[in-house]
């Protein structure tokens, strides 16, 4: 690193500046010096050349430890998948896509079941029962009673956190009481969709009070899934990867194959039905995208 020269992180991207933070109270306005051709993303480890007057030149991004496509982020250590009691009915399909990104990127996932003092939806239930016995934790929440938010700011403790799931579950009204000052807008609910529209504009993170950083994120109901082999799909499931080995055959889908043990245990319900549908749609749009690839 060249004299005068400070690393930092890119705790913002707004108006084509980068806001960067070298400490816990100088943060830079900083602008690209033009060897840099790399997306700077919100989360990236970046070296500055401080200006006076709190500006800056970013000179070069630091490696990565990894890197979320939706919301784009980088440097995440742990995924708080955020869903509803109820308003809108918790996703399953959703749930399961997002648990697959997050084990992808070797992130660790936190399920977050908001609005726990409305009447619980059955989805809801199916998740706080099943997910922990896949070594998952689950945590019910109320914006309106603050239950569970002390539990949220311990499990983020040194952490790069980022919320993730789709809108009108209450992200910003969490972060609202994760964060002190944050006060980001909210919004009910659509009587007409059953979901909420999108109130964050761009990803930040914020420091909590415990140590750690937390982000923000639109809300989405859609995920793409990333480039993998059909063959790798099941290792990202902890609740099929552990009966794989006995498959017939190295290679098995766990989809039409013969002596399939994953199949076996569908059968004799030590798999959920509906992770192994969720696991199945997932297998086809890997199948149908390698004819793209």
């Amino acid at each position: 690193m060249n004299d005068g020269n400070v690393e930092g992180l890119v705790i913002k991207k707004y108006s084509g500046f980068y806001y960067v933070q070298v400490n816990k109270e100088d943060i830079y306005e900083c602008k690209l010096r033009g060897k840099v051709k790399n997306l700077i993303l919100t989360g990236d480890r970046v070296v500055i050349t401080p200006l006076d007057g709190y500006k800056g030149v970013i000179e070069k991004i630091l490696p990565r430890r990894n890197e979320l496509y939706r919301p784009r982020i980088a440097n995440v250590t742990k995924v708080l998948i955020v869903l509803a009691n109820s308003r809108p009915q918790p996703s399953l399909t959703l749930l399961d896509r997002l648990l697959f990104l997050a084990y992808y990127n070797s992130i660790n996932p936190c399920i977050i079941i908001n609005k726990s003092d409305l009447k619980e939806d059955e989805n809801a239930a199916l998740i706080k029962k099943y997910y922990p016995e896949l070594d998952i934790k689950v945590v019910a929440t109320s914006t309106k009673t603050k239950q569970g938010i002390d539990e949220i700011k311990e499990l983020i403790k040194d952490e790069t956190a980022v919320l993730a799931g789709p809108s009108g579950v209450g992200k910003s009204s969490l972060l609202n009481l994760l964060v002190e000052g944050v006060n980001l807008k909210t919004q009910e609910v659509s009587n007409k969709i059953g979901r909420g529209k999108h109130t964050t504009r761009h990803v930040e993170l914020f420091a909590t009070d415990t140590g750690g950083l937390i982000a923000d994120t639109p809300g989405f109901s859609v995920l793409d899934l990333p480039p993998i082999n059909k063959s790798e799909l099941a290792d990202y499931f902890p609740d099929l990867i552990q009966y794989k080995m006995y498959c017939k055959f190295n290679d098995c889908l766990h989809w039409k194959e013969k002596d399939c043990a994953v199949k076996e245990a569908l059968l004799n319900e030590k798999i959920a039905p509906f992770r192994y549908e969720n696991y199945l749609a997932m297998l086809e749009e890997i199948i149908e995208n390698e004819r793209y690839y």
